[in-house]
């Protein structure tokens, strides 16, 4: 689009008097002339300060979402979320479980309190990109070291922002989660970018294996204590537990380390028999990105130690349990994604509000007799944790870690202590 520039110029000085005045006072008028002209007569003014859209998120569906770009430049797929936090947005850029995804935030001012490297869930960033309404022009908290635009720029995750995150969140909530492709090469058409959308699929891929660990590892980590609540929750006996990494979040592993747990991190594909070899006191299968029913190892894994150690799972772990058990996982329409869903616990009648990222869930009506459902998303009803007592099995859908404001979930951490204390009683 061309840019005007203004021409003015002053003619015909005249004198004015104002009238019915005793003392009448001169004053100088002049006429303001303004002409225009085109932006290419005046060198420099053909570029202006601000940022043009230089991004497209192209749908599925055949929608075009014209955006401008921070953070890396390319062209990248993947399934669009998203998810209704109001802060956290640096944990969820480095939470494994949302590999293969682009993830849209619900709030509309993004990169205000900037990134710390004390926050971070994992060791990288997993998500495919990031979609905002508008990002922070500044920063403002006292643990900020980066901007996030240099944060995302440095670890090559593509971020858009001036985009209409609403409409594209009403367009999820009724027609389900979208694959879509984010991109900032001009060279490539509209066209092409649909067709890469409609050529990819996350369902069956098995997204654990890219992001799971490779070697077993100790982790002693506890939580810092600047930020330590758990005062009273430890009997001095550490438990050991092997904790299967499928996508595990830092601040799980620091929650069992702070409620006095020795632990021993494995990748998603250690065999069951050297686990039991190593006789843990329990076993945690972690949280992970994508479908469980596309990791037929893992759920042979889970099976084979289920009834000889305590297990607690959380998200991907609660839905490997599930299908361990004899049950059925469904992809759901949009998931849950964000720190403010409500879970009913049916043992207790106490609400949580909990943080949860997951599109798949378990159907309660496909478990086994004895399996109890103890914890219900008061959002649509689906199952958000379950027990067997039989087998010293307790699992969870959401992240009882995350204290996204409150601490309504730390609790299971404890209840994973008894378990392994009673069990260790009646051996």
């Amino acid at each position: 689009m061309a840019t005007a520039a203004f021409n003015l110029a002053l003619i015909n000085p005249s004198t004015f008097i104002l009238p019915k005045s005793p003392n009448p006072t001169k004053l100088r008028v002049r006429t303001l002339r303004c002409s225009s002209a085109t932006a290419n007569a005046v060198p420099g003014l053909s570029e202006g300060p601000w940022k043009t859209s230089d991004a497209r998120l192209v749908l599925e569906d055949g929608s075009i979402w014209r955006a401008k770009s921070f953070g890396a430049s390319g062209t990248q797929v993947g399934e669009v979320v998203f998810n209704t936090s109001l802060t956290g947005y640096q944990e969820i850029l480095t939470d494994p479980s949302y590999a293969g995804q682009f993830v849209l935030m619900t709030n509309p001012h993004i990169g205000n309190t900037g990134v710390n490297f004390d926050d971070e869930e994992s060791n990288q960033c997993f998500l495919g990109g990031l979609v905002i309404r508008s990002i922070s022009i500044s920063t403002s908290n006292w643990r900020c070291a980066e901007t996030l635009g240099d944060y995302l720029a440095e670890r090559n995750i593509i971020g858009i922002y001036d985009v209409d995150t609403r409409a594209i969140t009403r367009r999820l909530r009724q027609d389900g989660s979208l694959v879509g492709v984010l991109s900032t090469e001009e060279s490539k058409t509209d066209e092409e970018l649909l067709e890469m959308s409609r050529s990819w699929d996350i369902v069956g891929v098995d997204l654990i294996s890219g992001v799971s660990c490779k070697e077993p590892y100790e982790w002693v980590d506890k939580t810092n204590s600047e930020w330590e609540f758990n005062y009273g929750g430890r009997d001095g006996k550490a438990f050991h537990v092997v904790a299967y990494d499928f996508g595990i979040k830092h601040n799980i592993l620091r929650r069992l380390a702070s409620h006095g747990c020795k632990i021993t991190v494995v990748p998603s594909t250690w065999p069951a028999s050297e686990i039991l070899k190593r006789k843990p006191d329990g076993v945690l299968f972690s949280n992970g990105p994508g479908d469980p029913s596309a990791v037929p190892y893992a759920v042979e894994t889970v099976k084979e130690i289920l009834g000889k150690v305590p297990v607690f799972g959380i998200c991907m772990g609660h839905q490997l349990l599930g299908q361990a058990l004899g049950g059925k996982t469904f992809k759901m329409k949009f998931g849950h994604h964000g720190g403010n869903h409500p879970v009913r616990n049916l043992r207790s009648g106490h609400v949580e509000i909990s943080a949860q990222n997951h599109n798949y869930a378990v159907d309660p009506a496909s478990l086994p007799e004895g399996v109890e459902v103890t914890h219900v998303n008061l959002n649509d009803g689906s199952c958000a944790g379950l027990a067997y007592p039989a087998q010293n099995i307790m699992s969870l859908q959401y992240h009882p870690e995350a204290s996204p404001g409150p601490r309504d979930s730390d609790y299971a951490f404890g209840e994973f202590i008894k378990l392994m204390k009673k069990v260790k009683v009646n051996a």
